[in-house]
């Protein structure tokens, strides 16, 4: 009998509840991780390219990861906010056909388990700065995710059931895109976790094929099948999503980012990345850099 293993896995980064008014105005948004609020007063908008949201009280709202926003508040909103990291053996995100705002009444039950999240993880609140300039940086990243590491075995659980069961929410709305269920094959498996372990490297095809001892056109019918992308638009996908990460938390130049997503040079990474975002590294740092949030 087969079984289908759950593989995803959520990680907290930050839950607070704050208070917002006029200043909580940000365009062109993008984080490498989720946002999912709670509003229980006030009014705002979240507008993303698929359209205009309204803020209003009883009402959940997530964002997936890269997902480019804007946010508003004209003049009072008060939210609860949960943010986290999505993490998967094979880098494929629950929300990879997703990257939309998405939007749905809160239940009872989800207030109650946000409030519990947020009593269970004092001080996990963003305590550094609302400049994104300041806190959206790998090594804070790594500091306020490292209270998970010290975390209790039952909060842990406690903390991932939770979120689970939220993201659950949004699962089983007309709007979620299902990604088409099929016994992908070990040795496509294997080489998605591979490339998003080396993303690194100056990975082809046919290093691929031949890295699970298969014909090359064999190898990339099987992959496309399996995952709907040709292999090397899967392993472009990854490194710029590596990239994307890479630009918005850290001071590198863009050459070092290329090199450390394995392009050869500049020019070709500048190319690849305008394929894929629709935005050049230029304009994608600076839309960074032009925008707060809380």
């Amino acid at each position: 009998m087969s079984k289908k293993i759950f593989k995803h896995y959520f990680s907290l980064l930050h839950i607070d509840y704050v208070k917002l008014n006029y200043k909580w105005n940000y365009n062109n948004v993008i984080s490498p991780y989720y946002r999912l609020y709670y509003i229980d007063e006030g009014y705002g908008t979240i507008s993303d390219n698929s359209g205009r949201l309204i803020l209003e009280s009883g009402y959940l709202y997530l964002i997936p990861s890269f997902t480019i926003c804007n946010l508003n508040c004209e003049d009072y909103l008060s939210q609860y906010f949960i943010q986290f990291f999505e993490e998967s053996p094979d880098g494929i995100s629950l929300f990879d056909q997703n990257r939309n705002v998405m939007k749905l009444a809160a239940t009872e039950t989800d207030v109650t388990l946000i409030k519990q999240m947020l009593n269970h993880n004092p001080g996990r609140g963003i305590n550094r700065s609302d400049n994104p300039k300041i806190y959206e940086k790998e090594n804070y990243y790594k500091e306020y995710r490292s209270h998970n590491d010290t975390m209790k075995t039952h909060l842990k659980f406690e903390n991932q059931g939770i979120l689970l069961l939220l993201i659950s929410r949004f699962l089983n709305t007309r709007d979620f895109k299902q990604n088409t269920p099929q016994s992908t094959p070990s040795k496509i498996l294997d080489t998605m976790s591979y490339i998003q372990l080396h993303l690194n490297k100056n990975l082809t095809v046919n290093k691929l094929a031949q890295r699970v001892n298969q014909n090359q056109d064999y190898f990339s019918k099987q992959f496309l099948l399996h995952t709907g992308q040709r292999p090397l638009n899967y392993i472009h996908e990854k490194k710029i999503e590596r990239a994307q990460y890479l630009i918005a938390t850290t001071n590198k130049t863009f050459l070092e980012i290329a090199i450390d997503t394995g392009f050869s040079n500049l020019p070709h990474f500048s190319k690849i990345f305008k394929q894929i975002v629709s935005l050049t590294p230029g304009e994608y740092r600076n839309r960074n850099d032009f925008y707060l949030n809380s």
